[in-house]
C-alpha cells in the first residue's frame, strides 16, 4: 500500500458496491467463486454488491487479494462509467456467454476511466463523424451509402485503407486492444471477437486476439464495429439484422464495389485472390463472399471455393506484426506523461489499479528482464565522471524540447503544463515543426523520435501486395 493509499478502515467506510461488481466481472468470477476465496458467504457477497452491508477492513483486504486490485480500488470518489450489455454491440453474440459479455463491458468501463484520466493532461483527437452518424441523429443511410459517405468524410478515396485502426483513432474513436484470456485456466471455445459502444462520451471499439489472432480478420472486425457506431446508435432492428448491416458496411468500406468489381476474377483463381487479399487488407474468404454478392460467380462455384479454401492450410498473420493495426492512443498518452515525470505507476496509483492492469488496458507490453554485460561499479563511476559534462549537455537539451504526442502530433495543453511544472510547452498545439533528429512515422504520418521510428518498421497489410 502506497503512502497516498487509503487505509483499510477508510476503504471499508467509503466502500463503493459498484467497484466490487466491476472487479469481480473483470476477473470473470461468480459470487460463489469469490466467497470461496474470501471466506464469507455468497449471500454476503451479494449484500456487499447491492450496498446493503459494508465489508469489514479484513474482508476488504481479502477481496483485494482475490480480485488482484489494490484495496483502495473499492473506495468511493473516482469517476466511473457503467455499461450495460444492451448498450454494446457484440460480434457473434450467440457464441458468447453472459459472463464473457459482463467481463468485456467491465473492461470497457475501466478503459474509459483510463482514457478520462489521460485526457485531463493530454489532448486527444476530436471526434470526427458526419452529422448523420452522431447519436442524436435519426436520419441514417443504408449501409452501402453510409460506407461510401464515411470514406468521403475521412478523405480516403476509393483505394485500400492502410492502417485502419490508426484511422479510427485519428478521427476520435477510442480503440482498445487486449486479451481477456485468464492465465492458468483452460481456453474457452466461446470468446469475444470484437464489440463497440456509443454509450460513453467518446465511441469505443474493443478488439481482441482471443477469437483469432489474424490481422485480416482483425481489420474486418474493426470496420464492422465502425459500422455499428455510425449505423446503430439508436439500436433499431434485431441483432441479426444489425450484424448483417455492419457486415455490409465493412465490406463496402474496405473494398468499394465500384472498384473491386473490376478486379475480382470471374473464375476462381486463388493466386489472384491472394494478391488482392494482401493489397486490400481483407481475407480471401471475404473476397469470395464479395464475388458472390456482386454476382461474379455462382452460388455453387462459391461453395466449391469455400470447401477448397477450408481444406488448404493457411498461416495466419499475427496482429502485432502490423503497426498501425494496433491502438496506440492510450499507450502514447502514457508515454507522453512519462516524459514529463508522471510514470505509469503514478497513473495506476491515481486510478487505484495495478501497473500491470494499466499496461493491459493500454496494450503496453510488460517489461521483460534483460541480460546485459556491465562494467564493474568502480569503472562505471570513473566513466560517468569522465563523460559527466557530455551527459549533462544532452539532458539540458532534452529539457527544452516540446513533448509531442506520437499519435496526434499535438503538444500537452497549457493546463497540463501547469499541473506538471517539469513540462515546457514551447509551441502552440497547432504547429507542426520538426528537426533533423526526427523521422516520419509510416504509421501516423507525424514526426516522432528516431528510436520510435525504429520500433515501427514500414509495413502494413495493404502494402505487402505491392
Amino acid at each position: 500500500m502506497t503512502p497516498d493509499s487509503p487505509s483499510l478502515a477508510d476503504v471499508a467506510r467509503l466502500f463503493d458496491p459498484a467497484r466490487l461488481t466491476q472487479a469481480r466481472r473483470v476477473c470473470k468470477m461468480t459470487k460463489t467463486e469469490l466467497h470461496q476465496r474470501v471466506g464469507v458467504s455468497a449471500a454476503a457477497i451479494g449484500q456487499y454488491e447491492r450496498g446493503e452491508v459494508r465489508p469489514r477492513a479484513e474482508t476488504i483486504a481479502a477481496l483485494a487479494e482475490a480480485l488482484r486490485v489494490p484495496p483502495g480500488f473499492f473506495s468511493h470518489g473516482r469517476p466511473k462509467a457503467q455499461i450495460e450489455i444492451a448498450e454494446a454491440s457484440f460480434r457473434r453474440l450467440r457464441a458468447t456467454t453472459v459472463g464473457q459479455q459482463q467481463q468485456a463491458t467491465a473492461y470497457v468501463e475501466q478503459a474509459w476511466e483510463l482514457s478520462r484520466y489521460l485526457e485531463e493532461s493530454v489532448e486527444f483527437p476530436v471526434l470526427d463523424l458526419p452529422e448523420w452518424a452522431m447519436p442524436e441523429s435519426t436520419d441514417v443511410p443504408d449501409p452501402i451509402t453510409a460506407a461510401r459517405a464515411m470514406r468521403r468524410h475521412w478523405d480516403l478515396g476509393t483505394v485500400p485503407v492502410p492502417y485502419l485502426v490508426y484511422q479510427l483513432e485519428q478521427h476520435g474513436i477510442l480503440t482498445v486492444f487486449f486479451s481477456m484470456k485468464e492465465e492458468g485456466k483452460p481456453d474457452d471455445k466461446n470468446r469475444i471477437d470484437a464489440f463497440s459502444t456509443t454509450a460513453l462520451p467518446r465511441p469505443m471499439i474493443v478488439l481482441t486476439p482471443d477469437k483469432a489472432n489474424d490481422v485480416l480478420r482483425h481489420r474486418f472486425s474493426a470496420a464492422h464495429e465502425l459500422g455499428h457506431i455510425v449505423l446503430h446508435h439508436g439500436r433499431q432492428g434485431t441483432d441479426s439484422q444489425m450484424e448483417r448491416q455492419a457486415d455490409e458496411f465493412a465490406a463496402e468500406f474496405l473494398t468499394p464495389r465500384d472498384v473491386i468489381r473490376d478486379l475480382l476474377p470471374t473464375r476462381i483463381n486463388f493466386n489472384r485472390l491472394e494478391e488482392l487479399s494482401l493489397w486490400w487488407g481483407v481475407s480471401v474468404h471475404s473476397l469470395l463472399y464479395r464475388s458472390r454478392e456482386l454476382e461474379l460467380i455462382s452460388e455453387s462455384t462459391a461453395r466449391r471455393a469455400y470447401i477448397t479454401l477450408s481444406s488448404t492450410p493457411r498461416r495466419s498473420q499475427p496482429i502485432w506484426d502490423f503497426p498501425g493495426e494496433r491502438p496506440e492512443l492510450l499507450k502514447n498518452a502514457i508515454e507522453l506523461l512519462e516524459g514529463v515525470g508522471v510514470s505509469l505507476v503514478d497513473v495506476a496509483s491515481s486510478l487505484q489499479m495495478t501497473p500491470r492492469h494499466v499496461r493491459r488496458l493500454a496494450d503496453i507490453d510488460d517489461p521483460q528482464p534483460k541480460l546485459s554485460l556491465v562494467r564493474p561499479l568502480d569503472d562505471r563511476q570513473n566513466l560517468a565522471a569522465t563523460h559527466g559534462d557530455t551527459v549533462g549537455t544532452h539532458e539540458e537539451e532534452g529539457a527544452t524540447m516540446a513533448h509531442r504526442s506520437a499519435i496526434t502530433g499535438r503538444y500537452l495543453s497549457n493546463a497540463a503544463a501547469a499541473r506538471h511544472p517539469r513540462t515546457t510547452v514551447t509551441e502552440s498545439s497547432g504547429s507542426n515543426k520538426s528537426t533533423g533528429t526526427h523521422s516520419r512515422s509510416a504509421i501516423s504520418g507525424q514526426f516522432i523520435t528516431g528510436s520510435a521510428a525504429a520500433r515501427h518498421p514500414n509495413t502494413s497489410v495493404t502494402e505487402k501486395g505491392k
